[in-house]
Order: structure tokens, then sequence, then C-alpha cells
């Protein structure tokens, strides 16, 4: 595998990988902006360092970064909302500056980790293959992630791009604490008697999907692989069983999707005109994501990277708690 250098250490998907590739005996270096963070992470200190991506690294630097042989770039900004410059800065000029430091040190691998975001559309998508055309961006998430994706391909860097769905586990900060505390806060909508379903990913098994991008080396480069957990599962299935397991109670108000969206869409025209633009509670996106359902194709990174999902959502959700009660 060789030497390898992660982006975005200090976030949730970074640091769980950081961590095993240590476990794996993986020459590792971790950059990230929280050096709080950065410094619990189990590695020599000359191996860790703060670097903002949104400035590009500083020459002196790269000395240390001698033998990488490869990135992998996990830092973002992942947000429903927010300032456009705060996603171009971070999801744009971060990678740009990412990419030119892998031209820089000659890296043979580049493997960018991307999100399905970028798929999404009002209505049912099922079994979404990589090759599908991308539709117009639903926020600006999703469309600096897209240019970012294209930044790669035009870099000249061998590149391999991940798309992994909807991340949880112990140390998540985002999929099931922000669903949590929207059911502790009043009901939460369903749309459709429930009908949509979604496919969600325990953090190891993307750990274990980048790994495998690594490890296939030439036969995964200018590649791009769907990631997600295998099973479609209704949204109202995922949300239940969460609450159960952290003793929230959940209550369901049934809407039609065209007045919900209108009113959400209407909010948060609101919320821009408001001064800092505040998120109002509920954004288009994520009415979306519990009105529709969007799922994965995994077949090619079964294939070409010999990689298979192997934690239950059940499991999962098992893990995560006991986790973060221990």
């Amino acid at each position: 595998m060789g030497r390898v250098l992660v982006t975005g250490a200090t976030g949730f998907l970074g640091g769980s990988l950081v961590r095993s590739l240590v476990t794996e005996k993986v020459d590792v270096i971790a950059t990230g902006r929280n050096e709080q963070l950065l410094v619990q992470l189990p590695m020599a200190d000359c191996n860790r360092f703060v670097w903002d991506m949104a400035e590009p690294m500083d020459e002196n630097l790269l000395a240390t970064l001698g033998g990488v042989t490869a990135i992998v770039h996990c830092a973002a900004y992942s947000s429903a909302w927010g300032h456009q410059r705060q996603f171009w800065s971070a999801n744009v000029d971060g990678t740009q500056n990412c990419l030119d430091l892998a031209s820089k040190l000659n890296v043979r691998h580049f493997v960018h980790v991307s999100t399905p975001a970028v798929y999404f559309k009002f209505e049912d998508q099922i079994g979404i293959r990589e090759t599908q055309p991308l539709p117009k961006p639903i926020n600006a998430y999703a469309e600096t992630k897209a240019i970012a994706e294209q930044r790669v391909r035009d870099s000249g860097v061998p590149f391999s791009i991940l798309r992994p769905r909807g991340i949880y586990g112990a140390g998540d900060t985002a999929l099931l604490p922000r669903l949590l505390k929207a059911a502790a806060t009043g009901p939460l909508p369903r749309f459709r008697n429930g009908a949509a379903k979604t496919d969600i990913t325990y953090v190891e098994d993307v750990v274990f999907a980048i790994m495998a991008t690594l490890n296939a080396g030439t036969a995964a480069t200018g590649e791009v692989f769907n990631v997600s957990g295998g099973d479609a599962l209704p949204i109202g299935e995922i949300v239940e069983k969460a609450c159960a397991a952290s003793g929230t109670r959940v209550r369901w108000r049934n809407l039609p999707v065209a007045p919900a969206l209108a009113a959400v869409r209407l909010g948060e025209g609101i919320a821009r005109l408001r001064k800092n633009q505040p998120e109002p509670r509920v954004t288009a996106y994520g009415l979306g994501i519990f009105a529709y359902s969007q799922t994965l194709d995994i077949s090619k990174a079964q294939r070409l990277l010999n990689w298979q999902p192997r934690i239950s959502f059940d499991e999962g959700l098992s893990r995560t708690f006991s986790e973060q009660s221990a």
C-alpha cells in the first residue's frame, strides 16, 4: 500500500480510516484543521500536522511528505445548508490544493471521497449506477462535490472516486444525531405512506472500501464506485430503530409531498434573506430524503475491488450505541 496521506483526519470518516491504517501497520500521515483532535490519533507526532486545505500547503512541509504514494481525500464541508463560499472553499479549493500536492509528490493513487448527493432528484431512484448522468444539483454541497469530482478527473493524477451512502457509527456527528434531534423536537414527516427506502453504511464498511481501493491499485484507477450497506431499508424503519436504541420517542405526521415542499422552499427563501442566513428547521433536501427512495448499485465495487459490506444495519446500530455508552 505504501505511504498514505489522509486528509480530513479529524473528521468522522478520516479519523476512522487513520486508526484502521495504523492498526494494519500502514505508514500513514494525517492532516486536519482541528489540532486538539489531531493529537488524539494513535500515531507519532511527526506523522500528523494541521492543514487548512482552503489554502495551498506550506512549501516547508513538503520535505516531510517524501515517499507518499497515495492520498485519500476525506476532507469536505458536508451540510444541507450553508453559505456558498464555505462549500466552494472546502470542497472545490480544498480538493484543488490537494490535487496540486498530489502532482508535486507524484503520487500513484488519489482516492477522492465524494457523495451520492450528486445523484439526488425529487423522484424514486432504485439501484443507481455510477454511469447515471448527474442531475442539476439539489444544493451547494452537491454542486461543489460534483465540481470537485470533475477537478479530480481533469487533474491528470491517477484517481478513484468513492460515493459512500449515509455513513454512521460511533463518533458520527451528522446522520443519526441530526435524525434523533429532529425526532426529539417534534413529529417527523411521513410521505407517501412511508414508501421511501434508502441504504446507509456503517463507517467500518466505508473504511474497508477505501482500503480495498488502495490495494486494488491500477485496477481501480479512473473508476467511480458506489459504496453502501447494500440493504434497501424503509426510512421509517431506520428512524424507529435508531430512536428505540437511543430511548427517543418517535412520532409521525402524514403529509402530502407537494404542499410540504412548497412550504419548505418558502422557508429556505426567507432564511436566505435573513442576516447570516440561519439554517431552516427543514430543508428541501432533507424533505426529499424522507419522501423519495434512493438506493445504490454496489456491484461495481464488489466486482473490481473484491469488496463486500460486512455490517448489517442492526449490527451497526448495536455497535454505534454500545460504543458511545462505553
